[in-house]
């Protein structure tokens, strides 16, 4: 069963990938783009792996990998937004990935302060 923040992660992957559909071709699009999509999935799927930890180290590493990916992700979104790629949509994205960025970093805490 899926948790809500599993679904958040996911439905957010989503997002990112449809509105990179949007964006114009370019050299420099496609390697932010491709980059972009690589953090986006690595931060649900690594999530969704922590679920299933064989541990308790286990689950903090899932964790933090997630954290670091949804780290990147929000930094790609911003250097698009640098980069005058200005959309409600893309504000948006900026701010769910701070948002999501912000829970897993307390879950990590949270579980480094019980371990």
């Amino acid at each position: 069963m899926e948790n809500e923040l599993s679904k958040r992660l996911f439905d957010f992957s989503v997002r990112v990938i449809k509105y990179t559909r949007k964006l114009p071709k370019s050299k420099e699009n496609d390697v932010i783009v491709y980059q972009l999509i690589k953090s986006v999935t690595s931060a649900p799927s690594n999530y969704e792996e922590a679920q299933a930890a064989s541990s308790r180290a286990d689950f903090k590493n899932k964790v933090n990998i997630s954290l670091k990916e949804m780290r990147e992700t929000n930094f790609w979104l911003r250097l698009l937004k640098a980069l005058d790629n200005k959309s409600d949509d893309l504000d948006y994205l900026i701010a769910e990935s701070k948002e999501l960025k912000d829970i897993l970093g307390a879950i990590c805490s949270k579980v480094s302060k019980n371990h």
